[in-house]
This record gives structure tokens, sequence and C-alpha cells, in this order.
């Protein structure tokens, strides 16, 4: 179970780290600096919202 969660942690950094960096990146020419921890939580929405939106439908 321990190993499940470790496992289920590291996936989850990797598949939310390219929507939070364009989200840093994004932030930091608007004039927010905001680190990677700030703005994990946008970048988790962002990745589950473009998840939904190109998932293929269950027909």
């Amino acid at each position: 179970m321990i190993k499940f969660t470790l496992i289920a942690i590291v996936v989850f950094i990797i598949a939310t780290f390219p929507a939070t960096w364009l989200l840093m990146l994004f932030l930091g020419n608007v004039g927010v600096s905001v680190g990677y921890w700030g703005v994990l939580p946008l970048g988790i929405l962002v990745s589950a919202l473009l998840g939904a939106v190109t998932a293929q439908p269950i027909d």
C-alpha cells in the first residue's frame, strides 16, 4: 500500500508538471512571480480540464 501511494504521488507530479510549468512561465511574464508549489493547484486543475476535454467518449 505504501509503495502504491509513493508511485501514485510520483506519477501525479510528473503528469501535472507540463501544465504547471507553462502556467509558471505565463504568470512570470504577466508579472506574478510564483514558484512551482504556488502554481501546482492551478496546474492540477488545468491538467484535469485538458484530460477531460481531450478524452474519447465511451460508446
